[in-house]
Parts: structure tokens; sequence; C-alpha cells
């Protein structure tokens, strides 16, 4: 199966509180941006990249797409005023069977996790990488009161990316947008459908840079990889 990836760079970040939008921020000597696309254009299996970013942000995305030298971006769209419009706009413009989505602001996700995730959608039809829950959660009445205490077993963190056949999420995409509804990310969607989504096990290094704190734990995890490198 051929496989494309829509990389999502077109979130406000507001949480950050930093003048550049997330992908353009510094993380261990490279931007946030640059980081992620890496792992993708390494990963054999992904053919094509399109990078979906915020309106009027297409040429600084292009200039450090070009000083890196990454090959595999075909094409640069600006995103919708969500997080699903954007996705949407990336699909629309790919060609390939399969697709993988993913945030931008996960930047230390790995080749090989790619490659994983696009594996076991092609055994199983969708997957989507995750992290199993280490704290108990509770469930609340809305009030502040706990309801309920699922079983820790049965629960996990989803991360991205998230890979489907490109056809059937942009299905479930326009199922989506015909009756309104919303979802936090693409499994969401093939799940309103009734479709299974296939877990494949993460790495908590997997992080989504939202807060200022996420960054220096981020160079650390990078600097561990290195390390790890390094004696490997």
């Amino acid at each position: 199966m051929d496989w494309g990836a829509v990389v999502v760079a077109a979130g406000r970040g507001t949480r950050m509180g930093a003048a550049d939008n997330k992908p353009y921020l510094q993380l261990a000597g490279r931007s946030v941006l640059a980081h992620t696309l890496d792992a993708f254009e390494r990963c054999s299996v992904v053919s094509s990249i399109v990078l979906v970013v915020t309106s009027g942000e297409q040429k600084k995305a292009a200039e450090i797409i070009a000083s890196e030298g990454f090959r595999k971006v075909k094409l640069i769209v600006p995103g919708g005023a969500e997080r699903q419009d954007s996705v949407y706009a990336g699909l629309a413009v790919l060609d390939t069977e399969g697709v993988l989505v993913h945030d931008a602001a996960r930047p230390l996700i790995t080749s090989g996790q790619v490659e994983a995730c696009c594996l076991a959608a092609e055994e199983h039809g969708s997957a989507a990488l995750a992290v199993r829950v280490k704290d108990t959660i509770k469930v609340s009445d809305g009030n502040g009161f706990i309801v309920a205490t699922p079983e820790r077993q049965t629960l996990w963190s989803v991360q991205t990316p998230q890979a489907f056949l490109r056809l059937e999420l942009m299905h479930a995409h326009r199922q989506a947008q015909e009756v309104g509804a919303s979802a936090t990310d693409d499994a969401m969607l093939l799940e309103r459908l009734g479709r299974k989504v296939a877990i494949v096990e993460g790495n908590y290094a997997n992080i989504k840079i939202t807060t200022p704190e996420d960054l220096p734990i981020a160079e650390l995890l990078l600097a561990r990889r290195y390390e790890e490198g390094v004696r490997e």
C-alpha cells in the first residue's frame, strides 16, 4: 500500500504564550516542525507529505522545508477554523491509498512508530498510536463528585500518528460534517461509523508540545535519545 501523511501545523497554540506558533519554536537547535517532518522523511513506507499550516504561514513553513532539504513534502496548504477542517484540507489533496494523520506538535515521533502504524492499518484497516494510562482515572458527575472508576487496564492515552484508508477517512469526515459532529482526533470519526481502530503501543516520549514546560522536557528526551543512539 502506498502511504501519504497529513501533518497538521495549523493550531493557534494559545497556551504556549509565545510569539510564534508551536511548529516554529526552537527545540534543540531545530524547529519543532523540522523534528516532526524528519521522522516521516526518513520512513521508507511514506512517499509523500502534505503540510497543513495556519493561513499566512505557508512561506515560513516553506523556508524550513527548503533549509532542511525535505523532499517528501509535496504541498503546503492552509488549514481551517478547526482541526477537522485542517485534516480534511490535507486529505483532499493527497492521492495515496493510505494516509497518516499527525500533529506537528509531536516532534519526538520516530520513523519506526510511523511504520508500525502503517503496518497495523494494512492488517486491520485503521490504527492509532497510544500508550497505557498510568494513573487511576475517575469519572465525575459534572458537579465535582466522583461517580465511577474505569478499569485502568482498558484505558489508553491516544497519540498520533493515526493511520487509515484515505477514502474511508474522507467519508468519515464528510459524514461528521453533514451532522455537525466534532471529534478531537480522527479515530473518533471512524468510531462513529462503527469501525474498529487497532491500537499500536507507542512510547511515553512522544509528547505533545502544548505549554512552555513541554519544551525543556522534549529537549531532555531528545538528548537521551541521542546518547542511547551513540551507545548503540
